[in-house]
């Protein structure tokens, strides 16, 4: 079973990590960072500025579709730049329509389509972290609902991990935040990209989909509950 990833820069590959001219320093999606946390071969098809639209027309979708073997799984996450083109790819319009395409298109060749919200963008104002995405992850997880797909609901994770951590603490997930630890300075596009992760932001995200993947394929089930053996009088 190999597990194909779809979707935007959040999920994508890295660049080669010559980000800052530091290879310790990369900027790249949790899609990168997946095959640490699973022994299932992993094949990422993502791609930076990519929407539901663009993925089609550049024919990556067809060739991801190429590849798929019954039993394969595939998770499908966009939004990122979708909700740039609201006219064409609306949240309830040509985003939803275009994902259950999608959707059907892995179950006619056998796979399993996996729907995720988007990551958050980390973006806080008076030390409350934004909310980015509108519509966008609810109509994915509506979605999900009316066609039976599992949905991984990355935006309330990513909330909660930014949170959690901190304004300051959560910086390091991404690579300006990375980098002012190391004493590295970067560019004025780096220092204000609260988007894009570095490893420890991509393997945070990857983790959370890899338990997610195992919990779905039943990974752990059929093992004896180890309550009996830590109750204490």
């Amino acid at each position: 079973m190999t597990i194909h990833l779809a979707g935007d820069s959040t999920v994508a590959p890295t660049d080669g990590g010559a980000t800052a001219g530091r290879p310790d320093l990369p900027l790249l999606g949790w899609g990168d960072e997946l095959q640490r946390f699973t022994d299932e071969p992993v094949r990422n098809h993502a791609k930076g500025g990519a929407t539901t639209l663009s993925f089609r027309e550049e024919g990556r979708w067809d060739a991801l579709a190429a590849e798929l073997a019954p039993g394969d799984t595939v998770v499908i996450q966009f939004g990122h730049n979708d909700q740039k083109e609201p006219e064409t790819l609306a949240a309830d319009g040509g985003y939803r329509d275009r994902l259950a395409v999608f959707t059907a298109e892995t179950r006619a060749a056998g796979a399993r389509p996996v729907l995720a919200t988007s990551v958050e963008r980390r973006m806080f104002a008076d030390g409350a972290l934004r909310r980015s995405h509108g519509p966008y992850p609810a109509a994915v997880r509506a979605l999900g609902r009316e066609l039976g797909v599992p949905v991984i609901d990355l935006t309330p994770f990513t909330r909660w991990l930014y949170t959690w951590l901190g304004e300051d603490r959560s910086a390091a997930l991404f690579v300006h935040g990375a980098a002012a630890d190391l004493g590295v300075v970067v560019d004025d596009k780096l220092r204000n990209d609260n988007t894009h992760f570095t490893t420890a932001g991509a393997g945070a995200v990857a983790r959370f989909v890899a338990e997610h993947l195992h919990a779905l394929d039943g990974v752990g089930d059929d093992q004896e509950p180890l309550g009996q053996w830590l109750v204490r009088p």
